[in-house]
């Protein structure tokens, strides 16, 4: 393979290599250290908020209407807006407040006592920092497109990476799968950060693939890809019901991938009326049945805790309900009308187009849920890896360096070039954003060698 051998070839991949890793190295630390963090969430949590979320076994439990007015009553102006039920006899249930000044708050309410156990504000919690950190910088839209960008070329990294890793020569794979601890200086950096690259870059790509979903760009890309195609979003519930005004996960704040831009469905006020008075003038508005009533019917269709419940927002909202257990098989997305009980909407896992099922099993997996404890060591070994690989790459440039200078190998001739913009076209075209980027940089680095010629 004289790609592999060329000189030319691995400089020019070394140079990319070289600017790519100084410019992400940070976010990828970020990343690959909240990512740690939220891997262990439910651990942490009950670490340092036991209190809150353990409680006395219960045999019985209270209506769910008896656990919100205890929430909204322990809050100031509160205002329940959704509601996870308990996820085992010893836990509570955690009820999301809007309280009066604006602040979103989490209560905590003992399920068979209905007593409320505390709140925080989760994003000043150690795992929603992590969690907010990790998707978006706690900066929005502009963050997460920081992070799917930082994301995009970490894929250029570690394909970068693996090439200039790659045994040449007489150098064998077992030498290169192994650290030369007896080095020092440059050369022990520079084996370290090898050898740890190629242990874990298979799976820190995966970790990539498997949270750019989420991102803005390319996640938008991908839900509408894979809808057009009939292998997202199940074609049979698009137009469900009423024209919506709102998407399920504007309308709840949450929702599985397959679902954030589903349609969300409407309730009807005056539904309770029709049926045999079709052609009789609209009378009064029907009254809510109210949420005990909604978990009656949760029940009767076979929908169990721990479920998370979104109450209705306005007259035209709906009771929305979804499962989200640790495997995606179980995952099951129910609406309610609030006035006449009627199921407007009922989707689970089987419904899903195959896109949809392998993004909601990747993510289960890039969470560290599906396998349980053994899950979790894999994921964090991988943010292991990207985190030594973000610290040793920039303490191997930092001893190269000439003093004074930036240290990067020389500027790319036109035949190099070509040869890395062929390889890098191909990464733009699958990750858009980074493909923008590479475009500038492109540009910027013809605009240095002149610079310097």
């Amino acid at each position: 393979m004289d790609w592999i051998s060329n000189p030319a070839i691995y400089r020019a991949v070394w140079r990319w290599h070289f600017y790519a890793g100084l410019i992400v190295a940070p976010f990828v630390l970020i990343l690959s250290v909240t990512g740690a963090i939220y891997l262990f969430n439910d651990e942490i949590n009950d670490a340092l908020h036991a209190e809150k979320r353990i409680t006395a076994p219960h045999e019985t439990t209270l209506p769910l209407r008896r656990l919100i007015a205890a929430a909204e009553a322990s809050v100031p102006g509160g205002k329940a807006t959704r509601i996870d039920t308990w996820s085992a006899p010893d836990r509570s249930a955690q009820v999301f407040v809007a309280a009066g000044d604006g602040a979103d708050l989490r209560v905590f309410v003992d399920p068979g006592t209905g007593a409320a156990l505390g709140s925080y504000v989760y994003d000043r919690t150690l795992v929603g920092f992590a969690d907010r950190f990790h998707g978006s910088l706690m900066l929005g839209k502009v963050g997460d497109g920081i992070v799917e960008l930082a994301a995009c070329w970490a894929v250029v990294l570690l394909v970068t990476g693996l090439y200039l890793w790659w045994p040449r020569g007489v150098r064998s794979f077992a030498d290169a799968l192994t650290p030369r601890l007896r080095a020092t200086g440059r050369p022990f950096w520079k084996s370290l950060h090898a050898v740890t690259g190629a242990w874990t870059a298979l799976l820190i790509l995966f970790l990539i693939l498997t949270g750019l979903p989420w991102a803005n760009v390319w996640g938008t890309l991908l839900r509408a890809g894979a809808d057009v195609a009939g292998v997202g979003y199940p074609t049979s519930h698009r137009d469900h019901g009423a024209v919506p005004a709102s998407t399920i996960k504007q309308a709840t704040g949450e929702a599985p991938w397959a679902l954030e831009e589903a349609p969300m469905p409407k309730s009807d006020d005056h539904s309770a009326h029709h049926g045999a008075h079709m052609s009789a003038p609209e009378g009064p508005a029907a009254q809510p049945i109210g949420v005990d009533r909604a978990a009656d019917i949760l029940a009767a269709t076979g929908v169990a805790h721990p479920y998370r419940l979104s109450l209705p927002n306005g007259r035209t909202g709906v009771y929305s309900a979804y499962t989200y257990p640790d495997r995606p098989q179980g995952q099951r997305t129910v609406q309610i009308d609030q006035y006449s009980g009627d199921i407007v909407n009922d989707v689970g896992f089987a419904d899903y187009g195959r896109v949809a099922k392998a993004v909601e099993l990747g993510v289960q997996l890039h969470m560290g849920n599906y396998f349980g404890v053994a899950n979790q060591a894999v994921m964090l070994f991988a943010c292991l890896g990207a985190a030594g690989l973000s610290i040793t790459g920039p303490i191997m440039w930092w001893r190269r360096r000439p003093k004074g200078a930036l240290g990067a190998p020389r500027p790319l001739e036109p035949a190099r070039l070509r040869t890395v913009a062929l390889i890098t076209a191909a990464l733009g075209i699958a990750f858009p954003l980074a493909g923008a980027s590479l475009l500038a940089a492109l540009a910027l680095d013809r605009l240095i060698a002149r610079r310097g010629a």
